[in-house]
């Protein structure tokens, strides 16, 4: 009785751990599924993003063979054996050089290499007068003095960076110029052949700086002139976009005026408030660029720098009256007098519309490198804007819809500022002698006297 009992449990204990295994193999089974998924989907998803950063700018991918080709070209300096036995290891400051040079313009890169090239040819010249300087002073002074000198450079040099008008250009410069001054200054203490050490060092940056600037102006060259100018045409027709849609959205009769925070051209403007950053940094590139495609020998990139910060400015505008516009159409103001907020709208209409078309004919203009035709678009729009403006000093009845009032007063402020924009596309146009469009290039006569 006992050992049938005996078996009888052991077969049911048995049949249970198989059960278990079984249930542990389908679970990991499961799991195992579920991370091949996961890992299959967030591939695709990278992938996509990848497709996605390409197909938003395809000069990226022609960068990022740019500098694979400069560093397959620098390279060859470890392959070819006579050229690696001139300079042994300092090779390796090419390598360097290249992977810190390249940048996505030719003048971030032309920037970067010759602050690069110089820093490193003065900073040598100069850590070899302190060795110089030093061992007269005999074995047991000159570690002090180049000590002292170390101080004294690094600290001058360190202080630099902080003028403004140094770091905006040089900034790079005086770092690299701190670094190579301090590995030269402080090895010749213990490097016998110091000439030849400071000789390898300048000669294969200079290398890989010639490598990087071959590579950039003669492969598929990026511009930063270029996209400075483009990105001043975009900031004309952001704001000539926002402008049409408050016209048609807004203050255009029967408009539907409904669900404005969903509307596209609400946000437009936010584009040109956030351009600063890109536009200072491409305005320093470009100044650095030789004469390329229409843009001649210094060519005002400074203008440019202008010409952005009204943009701004009026963007700045366009936030506030878009904000007011959306709190009144949420607040559903009753209209005391129908009739004057019906001429009112109107009249914010007649400003959107002309300034918008004003606006794109800017934007046409700098982006062909034409003369601005003189239209009179922006003429009436300002007329409506100084009408309004005498209006609201004279009648009272402005009052019983000053909701109304309120934006056309701050439409009336976006047209002063397109009124500034027109005067400084203009200078730009005069001072980068934008070809007449009613003339072929050809006839294009330029005054001695100007």
């Amino acid at each position: 009785m006992e050992s049938l009992t005996t078996e009888e449990g052991n077969s049911n204990g048995g049949g249970g751990g198989g059960g278990f295994l079984a249930n542990c193999r389908e679970q990991l089974r499961w799991a195992l599924d579920r991370l091949i998924i996961s890992s299959r989907g967030t591939a695709v998803g990278f992938v996509g993003k990848l497709a996605k950063i390409a197909r938003d700018d395809p000069r990226r991918v022609a960068h990022s063979l740019k500098v694979g080709l400069a560093l397959t070209l620098v390279s060859v300096l470890y392959y070819v054996t006579p050229l690696f036995n001139g300079w042994g290891d300092s090779v390796i400051w090419a390598v360097i050089t290249v992977v810190v040079v390249m940048e996505f313009t030719v003048g971030g890169t032309l920037s970067r290499g010759l602050n690069r090239t110089i820093a490193t040819l003065v900073a040598g010249f100069l850590a070899i007068a302190a060795h110089m300087a030093a061992n007269l002073c005999g074995e047991k002074g000159e570690p002090i003095l180049l000590g002292v000198f170390v101080f004294l450079v690094g600290s001058a040099a360190t202080f630099s960076r902080f003028i403004p008008e140094l770091k905006a250009r040089y900034d790079y410069g005086v770092m690299i110029f701190i670094l190579t001054f301090t590995m030269v200054a402080v090895s010749s203490y213990r490097v016998d052949e110091l000439l030849e050490f400071a000789h390898e060092r300048l000669t294969t940056v200079a290398v890989g700086v010639t490598i990087c600037l071959f590579t950039t102006v003669f492969v598929f060259p990026i511009w930063a002139g270029e996209d400075l100018h483009n990105l001043a045409a975009d900031s004309l027709e952001k704001l000539a976009e926002f402008l049409e849609g408050m016209e048609s959205e807004c203050f255009r009769e029967n408009s539907p005026c409904e669900n404005l925070e969903g509307k596209a051209f609400l946000q437009v403007y936010k584009g040109v408030l956030n351009s600063k950053v890109r536009e200072d940094s491409l305005c320093t590139f470009a100044k650095w660029e030789p004469i390329h495609g229409k843009f001649r020998f210094r060519h005002p990139w400074g203008q440019y720098q202008k010409l952005g910060a009204l943009c701004r400015q009026c963007a700045s505008s366009m936030e506030a009256l878009a904000s007011c516009v959306v709190v009144l159409k949420k607040s559903q103001y009753p209209e005391a007098n129908p009739e004057l907020c019906l001429k009112l709208r109107g009249t914010c209409g007649a400003m959107s519309l002309h300034s918008a078309k004003a606006l794109r004919g800017l934007s046409l203009a700098v982006r062909t490198m034409t003369l601005p035709c003189q239209t009179n678009d922006m003429s009436t729009a300002a007329k409506a804007a100084s009408d309004f403006r005498t209006q609201l000093s004279e009648d009272a009845a402005l009052l019983q819809v000053m909701h109304v009032a309120v934006v056309a007063s701050l439409l009336s402020d976006v047209v002063i500022q397109i009124e500034r924009i027109t005067e400084s596309t203009s200078k730009l146009a005069r001072l980068a002698r934008f070809t007449n469009p009613e003339r072929p290039p050809s006839a294009v006569v330029i005054n001695v006297e100007d």
